[in-house]
């Protein structure tokens, strides 16, 4: 089962490859709305929403929204990196941190069985809205507009 309502963030550590080498910093993540995104180049419902996540990253970005995409193999086939990262470019838009997770850290410590998945944090990094596959959308873009809307519980 996925993470609960109200888990914490999970840490990033550990993930052998990102993108470009970079990883999020945890420093650059407080205080910010959070969406991770996972994601395989073997999933066409990932490609065919490929579209809506760059559309809120380059909407909400702005406002403070970090995404973090996930690529979570499906098979041994899926663990070239660099056709990974050609995906990821290509025909996902992927502009923001990618996490390719091929040992599976991140799965496993988001217990995460789908993809696409999308798990949305609000600005204290709490779990507020989980969801996989290709529909409802609105439910998810209202979630992401509330947590920029909202301040830190501190």
């Amino acid at each position: 089962m996925p993470l609960r309502t109200g888990s914490a963030l999970p840490s990033f550590d550990g993930v052998a490859t990102w993108a470009g080498g970079v990883a999020p910093k945890t420093e650059e993540l407080a205080g910010k709305p959070l969406l991770v995104h996972f994601w395989s180049i073997s999933c066409y419902i990932c490609h065919n929403v490929a579209e809506d996540v760059a559309k809120w990253q380059a909407e909400y970005g702005p406002q403070g929204l970090e995404v973090i995409a996930v690529h979570q193999p499906r098979g041994p086939e899926e663990l070239d990196i660099a056709t990974v990262i050609d995906d990821a470019q290509g025909p996902m838009g992927i502009t923001w941190p990618l996490a390719i997770d091929n040992e599976h850290t991140l799965v496993q410590r988001f217990e995460n069985q789908f993809v696409p998945a999308y798990y949305v944090f609000d600005r204290d990094h709490k779990l507020v809205h989980r969801q996989a596959g290709d529909r409802g959308f609105e439910r998810l873009h209202e979630k992401i507009g509330e947590m920029l809307a909202a301040k830190p519980a501190a």
